[in-house]
């Protein structure tokens, strides 16, 4: 994980370099994200004011790795996959600065532990499914292909503990291809 992210923080320094470039929403993008979930951020933009953001990376880990769940607790970070279909638009005339919002769904593999094994500190390797919202804004760097945004949103399981919520946040950094 480390040498992905070493790798993408220097493409997106060298491409930041060598080329200019207005915001372009029509295109690929490709960044990373911290937060919950935290990794690699890929967007596809499509229409007039469509995306397809997914991202993948870790789960658990800013808002605490000990959290309580089922009847058990997770104690780790685990691995998520997330997607969502964003609906987006400009703010202002200069459209460096844009809105987006969406839904989608998310999977989850993390460690359960749970109390009825607590002495032994046994776990269970739990997969979740469940829906997730999202919304943020995003600004485009004028004549650079980089952006920087900053997001919300929520996650609500529906196996194996349904309507069990999460918030999310985040922040990151995407090179516009």
């Amino acid at each position: 994980m480390k040498k992905t992210l070493s790798l993408l923080v220097v493409l997106l320094i060298g491409l930041t370099i060598s080329r200019q470039a207005h915001a372009q929403t029509n295109n690929w993008a490709v960044g990373f994200r911290i937060g919950e979930p935290a990794g690699v951020n890929i967007r596809k933009y499509f229409g007039e004011n469509h995306a397809f953001d997914l991202n993948f990376g870790t789960y658990g880990g800013i808002y605490g790795t000990r959290r309580g769940y089922r009847k058990g607790v997770y104690k780790n970070v685990g691995f998520s996959v997330q997607g969502h279909y964003l609906w987006h638009g400009s703010i202002g005339k200069a459209e460096t600065l844009h809105y987006y919002y969406g839904f989608g769904g998310q999977i989850n593999r993390r460690r359960y532990y749970p109390d009825q094994f607590r002495v032994g500190n046994f776990y269970d390797n739990t997969i979740s499914i469940g829906g997730s919202g999202v919304a943020g804004l995003e600004y485009f760097l004028p004549n650079k292909p980089l952006s920087v945004f900053l997001e919300t949103g929520a996650y609500v399981e529906v196996i194996p503990a349904p309507f069990f919520l999460g918030f999310q946040s985040g922040l990151g950094v995407r090179l516009n291809l």
